[in-house]
């Protein structure tokens, strides 16, 4: 069984490890072009292909997939399966109906919830008390394939995507390598995702990150797990821009954003439009991340100062 895989990020990357690690054939790995970075915009290979060179596995980046640029590298490469994880970019026809045995997706939610680009960050954001992964067929949709396999992991209160991101990993890879090995033997069963409960999960926006202080703590209080560890929770303190990375609900009301007090031992207590949290862990404008308490030694933290003013 010869496999091409197809992803960008560090996500895709551990489901290529999980695919080298289980002994499958990977012929070639596809991913985004290498992008400028950091200050100097110097280019940077993605995730995916760092792994690929560290495994030994060709590399392919074309600019597009469309008007079948692709298909000549496809022919000659001749795979039976294609695996595909956060690839970026939705797959031209040609390539989905290539291999023998199809192309195969990881999705790291229950489908038919939260098809398309942040998944995981949706479900911690919007509150959910679960999600889960779906190892699915691909078709012509976005994420609207049969699914092979599926299994349910809880969201723990304050678990923040970037943690949540470290178990999906180690979930989608395992039922990675067990779908494609009854792929292989002919055991795989096919079922047709529900009509009801169709949702989208968004790709994640910059101006999503900023605190709206009259909203519940509770609402508040996913907003920071969710948007951790990029591109973090934002508000404002006297003017000046600070990330919020951790907090914790609490008892407490005042005018929304409104600093209470320092609750030793624990952080600042702020209220909400609804309840307060307890603030932790901050970065402030120039500095680096500490907890609001480090934080306090060395500047002014002015009680009764309205966060987001």
């Amino acid at each position: 069984m010869k496999i091409l895989f197809m992803g960008t990020p560090d996500f895709a990357a551990a489901m290529l490890s999980a695919l080298h690690d289980a002994g499958f054939d990977v012929i070639g790995a596809v991913s985004q072009p290498d992008k400028p970075k950091g200050r100097g915009h110097k280019l940077m290979p993605t995730e995916v292909k760092i792994k690929a060179q560290e495994f030994g596995i060709p590399v392919f980046q074309p600019q597009t997939l469309k008007d079948n640029a692709f298909e000549s590298e496809l022919k000659e490469l001749d795979p039976d399966m294609i695996v595909v994880a956060a690839y970026g970019k939705l797959l031209p026809d040609y390539v989905i109906d290539y291999p023998k045995y199809g192309c195969i997706n990881v999705h790291p939610s229950l489908l038919p919830r939260y098809r398309g680009a942040a998944p995981v960050q949706r479900a911690v954001i919007n509150g959910d008390a679960e999600t889960g992964a779906c190892i699915m067929r691909m078709d012509y949709g976005l994420d609207t394939g049969d699914v092979i396999l599926c299994e349910k992991t809880e969201i723990g209160e304050y678990e923040t995507s970037g943690e949540l991101f470290g178990r999906m990993e180690e979930l989608c890879g395992r039922l990675l390598v067990n779908a494609v090995k009854m792929v292989c033997d002919g055991t795989a069963e096919y079922k047709k995702q529900s009509e009801a409960g169709v949702c989208y999960a968004e790709r994640i926006r910059k101006d999503e990150s900023l605190i709206d202080w009259t909203k519940p703590a509770a609402v508040i209080s996913k907003l920071i797990c969710g948007m951790a560890p990029a591109p973090l929770a934002s508000t404002t303190y006297k003017g000046a821009a600070v990330k919020i990375i951790s907090a914790e609900k609490a008892e407490g009301s005042g005018k929304p954003g409104e600093i209470l007090k320092m609750v030793k031992g624990r952080g600042m207590l702020t209220a909400c439009g609804e309840g307060a949290l307890l603030i932790k862990t901050v970065k402030f404008a120039g500095s680096k991340q500490m907890g609001i308490e480090d934080y306090a030694r060395g500047h002014e933290i002015e009680i009764g100062a309205v966060l987001g003013e």
